[in-house]
C-alpha cells in the first residue's frame, strides 16, 4: 500500500523543519534593547511565549503543514530527487517571503518586510532566506523519496 502524498509531504516537512530549526536555534536576532536572542525564541514570541520548547512545537507544526501543502500543490510535479530539490527550493523561497518577510513580522507587531528595511535585521533576513531554501530543498527531496503513489488512493 502506498503512502499518501499528504502524509509524505507532512513527514518531509518535519524533516526539513528539524534541520531548519537547528539552524534557527544557533542563529541570533537583535532585540530592541540592543541584545540578542535565538531565532527559535523569536518564533516562540509569535505565539506569545518565551519558551524555546513552545517555539519548537509551533515551528514543527508549521513545517508539517507547509510540507503537506507542498505535496498538495506541487507533489504531482515531483518526478525524482532532482525535481524535488528544484521545486523544494522554489517552495522555500515562497515561504521565506510569506513567512519570514510578511507573516512573522506582522505577528510580532512589525510591518511586512521589516527584516529587509531594518539594517540590524538584514543579516537575519539573509540567514532566514538560506534556512528557508534548505528547508524547501530537504522537504522536496524527502518528499521525492517518501512518496510512493498508490493508484487506488492518491490523496
Amino acid at each position: 500500500m502506498g503512502r499518501s502524498k499528504i502524509v509524505a509531504g507532512a513527514l518531509a516537512g518535519l524533516l526539513g523543519g528539524v534541520l531548519f530549526g537547528m539552524m534557527m536555534q544557533m542563529m541570533s536576532a537583535p532585540t530592541p534593547d540592543g541584545g540578542s536572542m535565538p531565532m527559535m525564541a523569536m518564533v516562540a514570541k509569535v505565539v506569545r511565549s518565551d519558551s524555546l520548547a513552545i517555539g519548537w512545537v509551533y515551528h514543527l507544526f508549521n513545517s508539517a503543514v507547509i510540507g503537506a501543502l507542498f505535496a498538495a500543490l506541487l507533489g504531482g510535479r515531483v518526478r525524482n530527487s532532482v525535481s524535488g530539490l528544484g521545486l523544494g527550493a522554489v517552495w522555500g523561497f515562497v515561504w521565506w517571503i510569506l513567512g519570514g518577510l510578511i507573516l512573522m513580522p506582522l505577528m510580532l507587531g512589525m510591518p511586512a518586510f521589516a527584516p529587509l528595511q531594518m539594517p540590524p535585521m538584514r543579516m537575519v533576513a539573509l540567514g532566514s532566506l538560506v534556512g528557508h531554501l534548505i528547508f524547501g530543498m530537504i522537504t522536496g527531496l524527502a518528499y521525492a523519496r517518501l512518496h510512493t503513489p498508490n493508484k487506488e488512493s492518491e490523496v
